[in-house]
């Protein structure tokens, strides 16, 4: 997904949820920030390297091959952008090294989707943000994996959009060109993807890049044979995924804002949008490049308020200023601390599961500290929490 879903549609979804324009504001603030703060960024302000949700062109194609750097690459885009669906999924015929591969391809409503919904109750509205991330992305981006793999995520000629034509649709075969200086071309169905390379590990082969930006587009119905699919035809139908996924945002907001009493797989609040069905659905279903126009002047329409443009920098004076004691509290201090929280259970869930594509890990809660020292924020955090528990009881 984009900016337009990841910032503006978030904030939709978080003021129909409950919350108040301020705190829509972090949370789709929280929600974008995660598609930009990556190590560079980080650097910049000293901060922990570890707490990086995503990685830029240029620092991808800095990375080597080797396990580490794979290990690095897989923990960050499984966690953040493509959610495995079943850690324990089972397939006949294939080696451990690629079942390990097939358990990481992203998918809606996996127990780690409840997990990352879960763990952002009673936390901070970064950490909302972020779930709100994720889950968006385990619609948009399903069926793709979170680690390079060409068996996975590769795309060949056999790739046709599906375009509204009335009451039916009509087929038209995709083009995919590893041009960046290109814009995709919705009119002629010729879109951007990156470079082949037939090495499996090639990060060429991480996430939806064979299959370009068409993932991050809500209007787009799409049919192709997937090599892990058993070459079976998958129709993707981004506009009924987009819609769903937005419901489900509202419905998790609600049970993080303490309106529902849990938070269930498979679960969307369809009420909260009648009113605004139609509006909603026509945003999602317009065939343009970049929706952020419409969910904005939506948005500002439903809370009466202006939506400020994203200004990544917005923060940094804050946590550039902020002493020792402070730095933790202040707003890029708490998306770090839940992003290394996110990070560090979805690692340790796929490490749990025998699949060793993201490294070693170890429960933080149950274990305590050990190895990368940006992780001790995290202990840290949870002693603070138990201390605030007993102080009350």
């Amino acid at each position: 997904m984009q900016i337009d879903f990841h910032y503006y549609a978030t904030y939709c979804a978080a003021f129909l949820a409950g919350y108040s324009h301020e705190e829509c504001m972090d949370i789709c603030y929280s929600a974008q920030f995660v598609d930009l703060c990556t190590e560079t960024f980080l650097s910049r302000l000293g901060a922990p390297l570890s707490a990086a949700t995503t990685q830029l062109q240029l620092e991808l194609a800095d990375a080597s091959s080797d396990i580490i750097s794979l290990q690095n690459i897989t923990r960050i885009w499984s966690s953040f952008h493509f959610l495995p669906g079943d850690l324990y999924a089972q397939k006949k015929g294939c080696s451990k090294r690629y079942l390990n591969k097939y358990r990481l391809i992203c998918n809606t409503n996996g127990e780690l989707l409840v997990n990352t919904v879960k763990r952002a109750k009673n936390n901070s509205l970064q950490a909302v943000g972020i779930a709100m991330h994720v889950l968006a992305d385990t619609w948009a981006h399903r069926y793709f994996a979170g680690t390079p793999s060409l068996v996975i995520n590769n795309t060949d000629r056999y790739f046709f959009e599906l375009i509204p034509d009335g009451d039916r649709c009509f087929e038209r075969r995709i083009t995919f060109k590893p041009n960046p200086s290109m814009t995709d071309n919705l009119n002629e169905s010729i879109y951007v993807n990156s470079l082949y390379q037939n090495k499996e590990s090639s990060i060429m082969n991480l996430g939806h890049g064979r299959a370009g930006h068409l993932p991050d587009y809500s209007f787009i119905r799409y049919k192709y044979l997937p090599a892990w699919g058993d070459y079976d035809e998958i129709i993707k139908d981004n506009p009924s995924d987009y819609l769903h996924a937005f419901t489900q945002m509202i419905e998790a907001m609600k049970y993080l804002r303490g309106e529902r009493e849990d938070f269930v797989a498979d679960t969307y609040d369809f009420d909260a949008i009648a009113p605004y069905r139609e509006k909603i659905e026509s945003i999602i279903k317009k065939r343009q490049l970049d929706s952020s126009r419409d969910w904005k002047a939506f948005g500002e329409k439903l809370s009466g308020c202006s939506i400020e443009f994203f200004n990544v920098n917005k923060y940094l004076k804050e946590y550039n200023m902020a002493t020792p004691k402070e730095i933790d509290d202040t707003f890029i201090g708490r998306f770090i601390i839940a992003a290394l929280g996110q990070k560090s259970m979805v690692t340790n869930a796929i490490y749990k599961s025998g699949n060793r594509l993201a490294g070693f890990s170890v429960d933080y809660a149950k274990k305590g500290f050990r190895g990368i020292a940006d992780y001790r924020k995290l202990l840290d955090q949870l002693r603070r929490a138990d201390d605030d528990s007993l102080s009350k009881n």
